[in-house]
């Protein structure tokens, strides 16, 4: 890739969506929100905690990972943005899963979400007080659901 994933428009601009979306519903910032677009864009790529997205496809693909989020999913850039986000959870946790991203939906967010995910390679960990959160466009409009985590245990 020619260009860093963080300095890329697109990603510049969904950064802005995930920043803004998580410090409108939730009263408080991400990470502090200093320079540029593209300064903070590079911020959250590198923030020392995990955030990761999808978008509002019927079965929703990730479109947003950071480099926290990818080394824990061991998965390359191009192997994210390719991955239904269901597939993150084992199929006995995928119900859980649902549940928990329809009362996010329900209620904007929810800020005391725990459980186990798989990583590419199959590797099982526990996700402790993690954050998922409804993001929203310019105009208000649905674009998807974040999450952002800095605690997790590997079970294998």
């Amino acid at each position: 890739m020619s260009e860093e994933i963080w300095q890329q428009t697109k990603i510049i601009f969904w950064s802005q969506i995930l920043l803004e979306s998580y410090e409108k519903l939730l009263k408080q910032p991400l990470l502090e929100r200093k320079g540029t677009p593209s300064e903070q864009a590079k911020s959250l790529f590198f923030a020392p905690f995990v955030v990761v997205s999808h978008g509002t496809e019927l079965d929703p693909i990730l479109n947003y990972g950071n480099q926290i989020a990818l080394n824990l999913w061991e998965m390359s850039w191009e192997d994210l943005i390719q991955t239904p986000s269901r597939l993150t959870a084992e199929p006995v946790n995928r119900q859980e899963r649902e549940q928990l991203l329809a009362r996010a939906r329900q209620q904007g967010f929810v800020d005391d979400y725990r459980g186990i995910r798989i990583s590419k390679t199959q590797k099982r960990f526990l996700i402790e007080d993690a954050i998922v959160w409804n993001l929203t466009g310019d105009r208000g409009e649905p674009c998807g659901q974040a999450a952002t985590f800095s605690h997790w245990s590997f079970l294998n």
